[in-house]
């Protein structure tokens, strides 16, 4: 019996991680927000939503909804790049109650 050299693990964490890779877009963003957009907006906003490409967010209070608004264009073209392409079209925010 003939035995093979061993195999590096990275391949197989990547065919894992391929396989139980969210399916829908919400899922998707949900698990790469933090990464993407930093420890500090995670904090203070989250994803709840989608709808057609728009990912509804919610911010504990009104002045991060507001800030976070006219920082879009910024958190969408960051928040794409870690989804690996253009998937999410708007960032809709507003000020939530905490139930999601």
């Amino acid at each position: 019996m003939r035995r093979t050299a061993p195999q590096p693990l990275g391949a197989s964490v990547r065919a894992l991680r391929a396989e139980v890779a969210p399916t829908t877009l919400l899922a998707a963003v949900q698990e790469c927000w933090e990464e993407a957009l930093g420890e500090r907006i995670a904090a203070e906003a989250r994803p709840v939503r989608e709808r057609e490409g728009t990912v509804t967010v919610e911010c504990r209070a009104a002045t991060w909804a507001q800030e976070l608004d006219l920082l879009q264009t910024e958190l969408l073209e960051r928040l794409n790049a870690a989804l690996g392409a253009p998937r999410v079209e708007r960032l809709r925010f507003l000020v939530g109650d905490g139930s999601g």
